[in-house]
């Protein structure tokens, strides 16, 4: 919960994934972090099979974004600070919603 949030979410080392209700949490490990391409709807598809509600990531490209709304997960852009910093921010209604991808394909690849 201390780690900082990682601003690119396809290429994500991890996912922390948090009950906001108690706070507990896990850690997943992406997998596809260092992938060829493809990275953003894999890890789409980790977080989507781990039936989170929302995700809160720095950036997130267009395949990412397509993948997780279409399955109903809201998306949270432009997150800094720490796991336990965001989470206090979406849970207290700071956080917008975003609108769409905030980065171009392959964004991640190359920061």
């Amino acid at each position: 919960m201390d780690s900082q949030v990682d601003p690119r979410f396809g290429r994500a080392a991890y996912f922390v994934i948090v009950d906001t209700e108690t706070m507990d949490f896990s850690v997943i490990e992406n997998e596809s972090a260092a992938a060829a391409g493809g990275a953003g709807i894999s890890s789409g598809k980790v977080v989507i099979d781990a039936d989170v509600e929302a995700v809160l990531t720095g950036n997130c490209g267009p395949n990412a974004e397509r993948t997780l709304t279409a399955a109903g997960v809201k998306l949270y852009t432009a997150v800094t600070g720490t796991v336990a910093e965001a989470v206090e921010l979406f849970k207290s209604g700071k956080l917008t919603e975003a609108a769409g991808p905030n980065v171009q394909p392959h964004f991640g690849m190359n920061n």
